[in-house]
């Protein structure tokens, strides 16, 4: 029987929304500049560093993660998926479908509503109000940790238990 896995879900920060550039490939704001390291932080100050993480390829999720990891003690192995950029969240659980079951912590940076939706799929429970806030909102750079038992393979809605939720924000400037 496999052991406990923790799903780290992780919407990319703040983006900016320069007039020509195509939305795959958008940068982050300044405010997103500033919550992306304060994420990592979290992450770090929590105990959740990733064994693994999936990332969308869209320009602003990877640069969330790439200010994020900076904070970690360790660079874990990143892996940039596509199927993450324009999905829904039955599409982001196949991709965690296929994650292998020595992966004890995976991490996913992703996009609204598609992280938002994965959530509330697969929280049968939450702990304190966390499910009732994601329900109401799920904003960049925010943090949901969902623990659950069995292989990834195996992961179904309703399976897991919403155990953590944070919004990382980053200092404001002077």
């Amino acid at each position: 029987m496999a052991g406990l896995h923790r799903l780290v879900v992780l919407r990319h920060a703040k983006s900016a929304r320069p007039q020509g550039v195509d939305d795959h490939d958008r940068p982050l704001a300044e405010r997103g500049l500033r919550d992306a390291p304060a994420a990592g932080e979290w992450l770090r100050d929590s105990g959740y560093a990733p064994d693994l993480v999936l990332c969308s390829t869209a320009t602003r999720a990877r640069h969330t993660w790439d200010l994020a990891a900076a904070r970690l003690a360790a660079r874990p192995p990143v892996r940039h998926d596509r199927r993450l950029y324009g999905t829904h969240a039955a599409d982001l659980l196949t991709v965690i479908r296929e994650t292998a079951d020595d992966v004890g912590t995976l991490l996913l940076v992703g996009h609204n509503p598609a992280v938002q939706e994965l959530i509330l799929l697969l929280a049968a429970e939450a702990l304190g109000d966390a499910l009732d806030r994601v329900r109401e909102k799920f904003p960049t750079a925010a943090i949901a940790v969902l623990v659950r038992q069995g292989p990834w393979l195996e992961i179904t809605p309703g399976g897991a238990l919403l155990t953590d939720l944070a919004v990382a924000r980053g200092p404001k400037p002077l």
